[in-house]
Parts: structure tokens; C-alpha cells; sequence
């Protein structure tokens, strides 16, 4: 093969030569650099994240610390003792009492997240603190691997016929008498003729308008609306055509999620998301004290899915930078890709009933209307606190703040973005 190219090679003239020799380096060479590339982007080692000064990152430090004084003086008001915020709050609900556990949170924090590198940080990031709705983010991921391991064969399937009846274990709940009969009760909560249309998207989505109560809290007691007298009686809408931020919901999602896996969704997020991406062992994914099912002859309990009553997510600023990080970085994680760019293709597909929401809790930026001050193609998880994971492919840049007033988040990101130098 090499004597019939240089045998080419002389029957050409030297511009010819020239063009072939371009040609070959390229198709010989061209993946090569392509691997190269990808293997520039930088991944934090489990309990090291290298740091790096704004300046080597082409980013104003002057202005960056101003963004940081910003997140700081506008600390959120609700009070640190997060179950009298609950009180002051969601508590005062129809069925708002608290079923699961709660911490006092400490000072703001967070972190900016350039190319990879820390660039900044305030607070006690390593802190592990409640995430209330972040945690949404993580049960989606936990949904998004079964669909993506064919668990799930089609989102748009109903979730009724994946569901087996789910016996209720509660031996030391302490709830009241007619909470503790319904927990003696097998559980069908796709049984119903409206229920039997909800589909794994229209969850995903909160979409889906579920009717029923589960851990003695009824779908209608999350943020009712409308008068009380119409609360138990109202008209159903069909599955996928009105979006409805709801708990109750969400919880009926990590009950499917978990009838799926058939193992506790804590397991299956260390094991598949949190271990390979490096974080630490310090984060926990808590439910309910009335939420134990028995599965496969053991107690197990289903997790919450954003803490309205308490429980949910408890971690750390910098293992929220992380699975940012992962979603940044379209699921991948060095040579791994955990979640499908499939998978957040679709979480980041606008809504039909809410152009700013994908998946749970993928917060969009669709005209501009969640955070005027960034790109459209951003995203965030957030949750109560507030409590923001703000991603932007456009800048490479992952923030995390915590416990700061909703009204200032645009106000942080556009402080951080001017900090960015042209």
C-alpha cells in the first residue's frame, strides 16, 4: 500500500502532493484531535475540585465579588429554622401538618463554577442543607435512567399497567387513627378511570391533574385554589392540558419510580449518578415517617420529591455544583455518559401547558421570562430557599446559591455574566 502511494506521489506535481499529504492528515488525525478535544474538558476528582483565580478564566474579579456581596445582603427572609418557615408557609395548607424531617440551615452559600473550575465561592458550601425542589431534579434523573435502560419503554405509556399493588408498612407511625387504617390499605393510585390516562410525561411534567391521597395528604391540599367548597369537587382536566405545581403528585412519581426499580431511590442514585460523579457521602434523600411500603418482603421508604412537608433532598452546595455540573455537561461525566443526551434533550423540551418547565425541575428560560439577564438556552433546578443550580452552555458556567431571595436571582446571574470579560 505505501509503495503504490509513493509511486503516486511522484507521478504528481508538488501542489498535488501538498493537497494529498492535507487530506490524509486529516483522516488520519481528525479523531484523534476530535478525542483530544473532549478530553480538555475538565472533571472535578472525588474530593478535589481544583480552583482557579477569576483572572485565568477571563473573568472580572472586582465584579465577580460584587455579584457574591450581592447574593449576601439579599439572604432570604423566611426564618433559618426551616420547620418554622414550613409553618409560617406551606403549614398553613389544609393538611399541612409536617410528616417528615427538617434542619435549621445555615448562612447563604454557593459557588461559581467556570470551564469546570471553581472560580468562587461564599458561605460553608461543604454545609448539607435542605434543597426542597432541587431534589425534583433528582428524582427525574432517577425516572430518566430507567427510561433510559428500558425500564420505561415509551414515556407516553400509561403508568397504571407498570404499577403492582403497593402494601403499605407504617408499624410505628404516629399519625393519627384514620391515617393509620389508610396505611393498612393496599394502595392502587392509577386505579381510578381518570388516573389509568396519566402517563410517565404527564408526571414528568406535572401535567398530569392526579386525583387521590397519598401519605394522608389529598392531591387538592397543595396549594388549593379556587373556594374551599369546590376543593374535593372539581372538574378533572384531561392528563397533559393544564400544569399544576403539586407535591402530592410529585410523590405519586416516586412511588411509581420506586415500584420500577424495586429498590430504594437513594440506592439507585449513589450507585448510577452521585458515586461516579464523584460526590461526596454526605447528601441524603429522606421521605416521610408514614412513607414505607414493603417491597419484596422489606420495609422501604419512598423518598420525597421536594420536602413540602418535610424530607426530600439534604446536601451539600458543592454536590448540587456537581450533578449542575452533569447536566451541564449533557449527562456526561468523563468517558461515562450516565444520563442520555436523549434524556436532556427532553427534560429541557418546553411544556405545552408551561412553555418554562420541562422535566421536573428543569426551569427554562424560554423568552427570557425566568432570567431576563442570561441566555435563553439556560436552565435551572430550583427549589425553595430559594435554593438555585443555574446552568448556561453558552458561558460554561454552573451557579449555585443557596438561601437567597427569589426576587434577586436574576440580579446574581446578571452580576456574574458582567463579571465574564469579552
Amino acid at each position: 500500500m505505501l509503495i503504490l502511494y509513493l509511486a503516486t506521489i511522484k507521478s504528481m506535481n508538488q501542489k498535488c502532493v501538498l493537497w494529498l499529504l492535507l487530506l490524509f492528515s486529516i483522516c488520519f488525525t481528525g479523531e484523534s484531535y476530535a478525542q483530544r478535544k473532549k478530553d480538555k474538558i475538565y472533571y472535578p476528582e472525588p474530593g478535589n475540585w481544583e480552583v482557579r483565580t477569576p483572572a485565568a478564566m477571563g473573568m472580572d474579579e472586582a465584579k465577580l465579588q460584587a455579584a457574591i456581596q450581592f447574593a449576601i445582603e439579599n439572604e432570604a427572609k423566611a426564618p433559618r429554622n426551616l420547620k418554622d418557615a414550613h409553618y409560617q408557609g406551606f403549614g398553613k395548607e389544609p393538611f399541612g401538618d409536617a410528616i417528615g424531617l427538617f434542619k435549621e440551615r445555615g448562612e447563604p452559600a454557593g459557588l461559581v463554577i467556570k470551564g469546570g473550575y471553581i472560580i468562587a465561592r461564599w458561605g460553608n458550601p461543604e454545609e448539607v442543607n435542605m434543597t426542597y425542589s432541587v431534589s425534583k431534579s433528582f428524582l427525574s434523573t432517577v425516572v430518566g435512567l430507567a427510561w433510559d435502560q428500558g425500564l420505561i419503554r415509551q414515556l407516553n405509556d400509561a403508568v397504571h399497567p407498570y404499577m403492582a399493588p403497593i402494601i403499605p408498612y407504617a408499624p410505628n407511625y404516629t399519625g393519627n387513627k384514620a391515617d393509620q387504617l389508610e396505611q393498612s390499605e393496599v394502595l392502587e393510585p392509577f386505579a381510578t378511570p381518570h388516573n389509568r390516562k396519566i402517563c410517565w410525561n404527564h408526571l414528568l411534567r406535572q401535567t398530569s391533574d392526579w386525583e387521590g391521597t397519598l401519605w394522608g395528604k389529598p392531591d387538592w391540599a397543595d396549594r388549593p385554589e379556587g373556594e374551599a367548597s369546590t376543593w374535593r369537587t372539581r372538574t378533572r382536566h384531561e392528563p397533559g392540558s393544564v400544569y399544576k405545581y403539586n407535591d402530592v403528585r410529585v410523590n405519586v412519581l416516586a412511588l411509581a419510580a420506586t415500584n420500577l426499580w424495586r429498590r430504594p431511590l437513594p440506592l439507585v442514585l449513589k450507585e448510577q449518578v452521585m458515586d461516579p460523579i464523584g460526590a461526596s457521602r454526605s447528601w441524603r434523600w429522606l421521605g416521610y415517617e408514614n412513607s414505607w411500603i414493603t417491597l419484596d418482603g422489606q420495609p422501604v421508604q419512598v423518598v420525597s420529591g421536594g420536602a413540602h412537608w418535610g424530607g426530600g433532598m439534604f446536601i451539600s452546595a458543592l454536590d448540587q455544583a456537581r450533578f449542575g455540573y452533569l447536566t451541564l455537561r449533557r449527562g456526561r461525566w468523563k468517558d461515562k455518559q450516565i444520563l442520555s443526551d436523549e434524556w436532556i434533550r427532553q427534560a429541557l423540551t418546553p411544556t405545552a401547558a408551561n412553555t418554562g418547565y420541562g422535566f421536573m425541575n428543569y426551569f427554562l428560560n424560554t423568552d427570557k421570562k425566568l432570567f431576563p439577564s442570561a441566555p435563553e438556552s439556560a436552565f435551572a433546578h430550583l427549589g425553595a430557599g430559594t435554593n438555585m443550580v443555574y446552568v448556561d452552555s453558552e458561558h460554561d458556567l454552573v451557579i449555585v446559591a443557596r438561601w437567597i431571595e427569589n426576587k434577586a436571582l436574576d440580579g446574581l446571574v446578571a452580576r456574574v455574566l458582567e463579571s465574564i470579560e469579552e
